[in-house]
């Protein structure tokens, strides 16, 4: 229970202060929380909570994002080639070579122990990222691009998901409205989509079903209004934007894969834009 210290430090700050004794108890007794919480999830703490500095919260970030992935492979009973192969490739996007890879590999390989302990992994992950939304929802998507890896998603990898998600606070709703996007995302890119363009010109790339996609990947209806639309686009262009999550606390390893997001966002952006003729 996150609230045990701070009603303990109210009933007895106002007990012994009043008004103002009870606020200075809250205070306390949130550092006590904080200090507790940080504790059980085995980070070194002193008595006000003060946690692990930003290159232990990146470390952490960073090594969690690989266990986890590689305990959502292995839910099906074992982890195919094309898991391994999206593994390998998510250290290739993020440039990781060396020790840094090596230790992504060992994560990845952790993650698939049958001991492997999810939920305290998780909580570690929200410590980390200082439950920030911005950096969760990122933690949440690489692995949801994980479990399309094979281009499908299986009922045990949804189940795991679900409570992936609910772990680092979403909700169902917003976790399936994620999957929805991420599958159209998927899609969006077998037909056609590159990285930082388009393969031919905007005729074949604006055939109905990826200019349907496209507006999935904004999470918007096809038949949105172009200030709807633009709000989607700048809203999940805030959210995702590579500087900012840097600043939040996204391991620099990442940079690039943030960077691949922001550019799928604004293709499908781009394409809606140039189909409706909107600016």
């Amino acid at each position: 229970m996150r609230i045990f210290g701070k009603i303990l430090g109210t009933f007895f700050g106002y007990l012994f202060g009043g008004p103002f004794g009870a606020v200075f108890g809250l205070f306390l007794g949130h550092q006590f929380d904080r200090a507790r919480r940080l504790s059980r999830a085995g980070f070194r703490t002193s008595a006000f909570g003060s946690g692990p500095n930003p290159r232990e919260r990146q470390a952490e970030f960073f090594k969690a994002a690989f266990s986890v992935m590689g305990h959502l492979a292995k839910v099906n009973g074992q982890v195919t080639k094309e898991e391994i192969l999206l593994a390998s490739d998510m250290m290739d996007r993020m440039g990781l070579h060396g020790e840094q890879r090596a230790a992504a590999q060992d994560a990845f390989r952790v993650g698939k122990e049958a001991d492997f302990p999810l939920d305290e992994v998780l909580e570690r992950v929200r410590i980390s990222a200082g439950d920030r939304f911005d950096l969760l929802q990122f933690f949440l998507e690489l692995q949801i691009s994980g479990a399309f890896a094979d281009g499908s998603l299986h009922s045990s990898e949804r189940e795991m998901l679900h409570r992936i998600a609910t772990r680092l606070g979403f909700s169902i709703q917003q976790l399936e409205q994620r999957l929805r996007m991420q599958e159209a995302a998927f899609r969006f890119q077998q037909s056609g989509f590159k990285q930082g363009g388009y393969q031919g010109d905007w005729q074949q790339a604006s055939s109905a079903s990826q200019l349907s996609d496209a507006y999935k990947v904004l999470g918007v209806d096809e038949n949105a209004e172009a200030k709807e639309v633009k709000r989607a686009h700048r809203k999940l262009m805030n959210e995702h934007h590579p500087d900012k999550l840097m600043a939040k606390g996204l391991p620099p390893e990442m940079m690039n894969v943030a960077k691949e997001k922001s550019q799928e966002i604004q293709n499908a952006y781009d394409l809606i834009k140039k189909s409706k003729g909107f600016k």
